[in-house]
């Protein structure tokens, strides 16, 4: 599915191709290179929204890599929990990076005339529910590792100057996109302290992946467009279900025809 302003795209658009969750295995060579192809075929930025590997190991992830053989079109993205479950996120995220994923933490990238930033965030709950940081030092350590991807995704966003800017995200920002999960476990799957920064910076939409049975769109209390590219739930719809969300968004000419461009990243100052 594609979505645009008006309905139809211009020659002043870029389109989003986006996805979460492949959970990509040991044994899954050859199982996600067309869908890397067709994302290609129809999009201008593939955009990777964590749990891209299943256990967090670098076989797995060398694994992907040579899937990403398919991607004609640069490729972004942030890691998920899943990523960091072997304590190999760094490696990971490096042999990612050197197929030629733009690995985001914390960081920023242009591509396509569009600003993207990026980090994994965490958990925490939503609005009113959110948990806070009283009583014992592992609930406080707990709320203050989501405080600091919230202060990561800011800094990235920060570095932005293009016309449409995209967050992404492993966890959910809303509690709209998780609907549809056992309510028991929505703290576990988001916190609204990413959404702050979201609605403060103009952000133009944001795409998470994480919750497999959650809805696929909702808004941010300002209205920002937030789009749950939890690859299951894309393919929950049917066996003729495209396995990414087509975005496009308005981009200024100048920018379109500019080269990649990396910014330097900027690391938000956290409380350890």
């Amino acid at each position: 599915m594609s979505e645009s302003h008006n309905g139809h795209r211009t020659a002043h658009t870029t389109r989003i191709a986006a996805v979460g969750d492949l959970h990509c295995t040991v044994d899954a060579k050859g199982r996600l290179r067309e869908l890397f192809t067709r994302a290609s075929q129809e999009a201008d930025v593939i955009a990777l929204c964590g749990d891209l590997t299943d256990y967090g190991l670098p076989e797995e992830a060398h694994v992907l890599a040579g899937e990403l053989v398919g991607a004609r079109v640069p490729v972004v993205g942030v890691l998920g929990n899943h990523d960091h479950e072997s304590g190999k996120q760094v490696e990971v995220a490096q042999i990612l990076t050197e197929a030629g994923m733009k690995v985001l933490d914390g960081d920023a990238v242009q591509l396509a005339g569009i600003g993207f930033a990026g980090t994994k965030g965490f958990a925490g709950g939503f609005d009113l529910h959110s948990l806070g940081a009283w009583g014992e030092a592992a609930t406080k350590a707990f709320v203050q590792a989501a405080i600091d991807e919230a202060m990561k995704l800011e800094a990235g966003l920060a570095r932005l100057r293009t016309r449409s800017r995209v967050a992404l995200l492993h966890y959910s920002p809303i509690s709209g996109t998780v609907r549809g999960e056992p309510e028991q476990i929505y703290p576990f799957l988001g916190s609204s302290r990413l959404e702050d920064p979201i609605d403060r910076m103009a952000v133009s939409a944001v795409f998470h992946g994480h919750a497999h049975h959650g809805a696929t769109e909702g808004r941010t209390k300002n209205g920002v467009p937030t789009y749950n590219v939890s690859l299951p739930l894309l393919l929950a719809s049917g066996p003729r279900a495209t396995p990414f969300r087509l975005v496009e968004l308005a981009v200024d000419q100048d920018a379109a025809d500019a080269a990649e461009h990396e910014l330097t990243p900027v690391r938000a100052r956290t409380r350890r």
